[in-house]
């Protein structure tokens, strides 16, 4: 194991368990990230029909090529480098994956940008990522790919922030930016011994259920820079949380509250994702925009 890739690589008798968690069928299409020496791997592949695996450490990859299924592309590579559509087979995508500590939050950011993305049609059609890394093709997609969820294991402080309702101290800009694409539930808790080596933190298994927004912005650019700039000062009443963000715009933001039915004495954090996205609005709406 190369110490700078931050990897802790699930014991034998907990992939079991993450295996049930993820309840992976026959018939489906896996992409799994970080598969180290492939304890979920080998147990997914044979359960699926076809599965990717992404790694970053060509001494892994090495170890573990000779193992692999006939259904398994092993590529080697860093996930947030990698373009997923190119990896992506006819039909609905599920994800699986070990995610490093230090680069979780990223990688959620980016499976959120699959979700929504429409691949792209290929050069050549019916080509497959060769085995083992190399500059592959994917097959032709058919109209209704997508990557429909994400089994993962993450930080527990992690996994507290994806699911955080409004209100809660974990209540932020990752559990927004993800609870708008995604229902989030964890699944599992993995005690530091479910890992070798074991880490000194614990970590849980949640799983996201990708889905349009329930409440989708006019602009998402607006809601996640309206969202980022107020909960930079979380602990301030909206009305002055919103301040800087609204007259950049040049509105003033208890006016914006005001029309948007929220109290400006509230914080940010109590706000629900149909508040927000009322709230977004508001700074997307091109009448609102020109007045001052």
């Amino acid at each position: 194991m190369r110490k700078r890739f931050g990897q802790h690589f699930l014991a034998p008798a907990w992939a079991d368990k993450v295996v049930r968690a993820i309840a992976p069928a026959r018939d489906e299409q896996f992409l799994e990230i970080g598969p180290g020496p492939g304890a979920l791997t080998l147990r997914l592949a044979s359960r699926v029909d076809h599965l990717t695996a992404i790694e970053i450490d060509r001494d892994l990859v090495a170890a573990l090529k000779p193992q692999l299924p006939r259904n398994v592309d092993l590529v080697v590579g860093n996930i947030l480098d990698v373009d997923l559509a190119r990896y992506l087979v006819a039909g609905p995508l599920r994800v699986a994956g070990n995610l490093p500590y230090n680069i979780s939050s990223p990688i959620l950011f980016k499976l959120i940008e699959a979700a929504r993305a429409v691949p792209p049609e290929p050069p050549s059609p019916h080509l497959r990522a060769p085995r083992y890394g190399g500059q592959a093709q994917p097959r032709t997609p058919s109209p209704d790919i997508r990557v429909t969820d994400a089994t993962l294991m993450l930080q527990r402080e992690v996994a507290e922030r994806l699911e955080a309702r409004p209100g809660s101290k974990d209540y932020g800009v990752l559990s927004i930016s993800v609870q708008l694409h995604a229902a989030v539930r964890r699944v599992l808790s993995l005690p530091p011994g479910a890992f070798r080596p074991a880490p000194k933190v614990h970590s849980a298994v949640v799983r996201l259920t990708f889905r349009p927004p329930p409440s989708p912005p006019r602009d998402e650019r607006v809601f996640e820079a309206m969202v980022r700039s107020m909960f930079t000062e979380r602990r301030k009443t909206l009305g002055n949380a919103l301040r800087p963000f609204a007259e950049a715009r040049g509105l003033r933001a208890v006016a914006a509250l005001d029309a948007s039915g929220i109290d400006p004495s509230r914080r940010p954090e109590t706000l629900e994702l149909a508040e927000l996205t009322r709230l977004a609005d508001r700074f997307s709406h091109p009448a609102v925009r020109s007045t001052h």
